[in-house]
């Protein structure tokens, strides 16, 4: 029997949504108030997708603890209160929440063997949340 879990997860980070491939002024356009030279922040929910067979002794997918742990060491403690434009992982991107939902996936992805990673999504806003479940490469 296969079955899914579902955890959530929460941090506070700030960024700037910036181009520098691109003019001031079309990053004003196209960013708006996101373009802010400050930055802005959010307190991001991330939602971690994993799923398996169901092990006949325990019960679960997954041991809570594993992938409680695994995330607060990959994740959490590494983007909790950071400017994620600062970040090496966005040296080449846009910190955009599609861009870190899919860097999440890759962290987990390559580090939780505990479980299949089915998807992360990541509530920005109550407007706006973004899901990744691997496939194409995200276009540097």
């Amino acid at each position: 029997m296969k079955a899914y879990l579902t955890r959530r997860y929460m941090f506070s980070a700030s960024h700037r949504l910036h181009s520098g491939a691109m003019p001031d002024e079309e990053n004003a356009v196209i960013y708006g108030k996101c373009n802010n030279p400050y930055g802005h922040g959010h307190n991001y929910a991330i939602e971690v997708t994993v799923s398996g067979p169901v092990d006949e002794s325990t019960g679960m997918v997954c041991n809570l603890a594993d992938l409680d742990g695994f995330v607060r060491h990959a994740v959490l403690d590494r983007f909790d209160r950071q400017n994620l434009n600062m970040l090496a992982e966005f040296a080449a991107m846009v910190p955009t929440t599609e861009a870190l939902s899919a860097v999440i996936y890759d962290i987990l992805q390559r580090g939780f063997s505990h479980a299949h990673l089915e998807k992360v999504r990541i509530e920005e806003t109550m407007m706006n949340s973004f899901e990744y479940a691997g496939g194409a490469e995200m276009r540097r």
